[in-house]
């Protein structure tokens, strides 16, 4: 599995997320996605949306942890959560577990069109060749702009082009798109949720 701390030249450290790191996660994720356009689509009042981006983000996480390809930073301020090639499609359960992160009496009406736009979205997910699935990478908005983000993706990019494997994202923010272009990721379609938004489907081949 490789090194568990991995310290950069600036003195900071990403590390592998641990099980009692998820609740840490869980709401600095929701914490993340706020503002985001799929959040919103699915939880249009803020009030629920909070608790439903923590819940979700934090069963998500939990989905891939056995995998070990979970970075985070070391308090915890950024977070990449990855899926090798593979093993990013979830099982029936987990699917079931994520669905009911909307089980509440103001997100159960909206249940059946987010669960048909995300499955639709899986079903967009290619297939071969074997690739490294980005999850979900957040970092929580105070600690913005310190270049985080890119610290807890360098460790399976490395990966990524050591061992010629591609990577596969899914963003969910157009803004989003230059940002991972920068490590050589690039749009190959741009989908529509059903009466929601558009998502940048984004797949990266390895440097050499």
């Amino acid at each position: 599995m490789g090194a568990e701390h991995i310290r950069g030249a600036d003195g900071d450290s990403v590390r592998r997320a641990r099980t009692a790191d998820l609740p840490v996660l869980g709401e600095m994720l929701a914490r993340a996605f706020a503002d985001d356009p799929v959040a919103a689509w699915s939880s249009p009042r803020a009030a629920p949306r909070r608790r439903m981006l923590e819940r979700f983000h934090t069963a998500r996480a939990r989905h891939f942890l056995p995998h070990g390809e979970v970075w985070m930073t070391e308090s915890g301020e950024s977070a990449a959560v990855w899926a090798p090639p593979g093993a990013w499609k979830t099982t029936l359960r987990q699917d079931l577990e994520l669905t009911a992160c909307m089980l509440s009496p103001r997100l159960l009406p909206r249940a059946p069109l987010v669960a048909r736009g995300l499955l639709g979205t899986e079903r967009k997910h290619p297939e071969e060749p074997p690739h490294w699935y980005l999850s979900t990478l957040g970092t929580d908005p105070v600690a913005q702009g310190r270049g985080l983000g890119t610290r807890v993706l360098e460790p399976v990019l490395a990966h990524c082009d050591r061992d010629g494997v591609a990577a596969y994202l899914e963003s969910s923010k157009e803004r989003n798109v230059d940002y991972y272009a920068r490590f050589g990721f690039r749009v190959t379609e741009v989908i529509r949720l059903p009466r929601g938004p558009q998502i940048w489907l984004m797949w990266r081949d390895p440097r050499r």
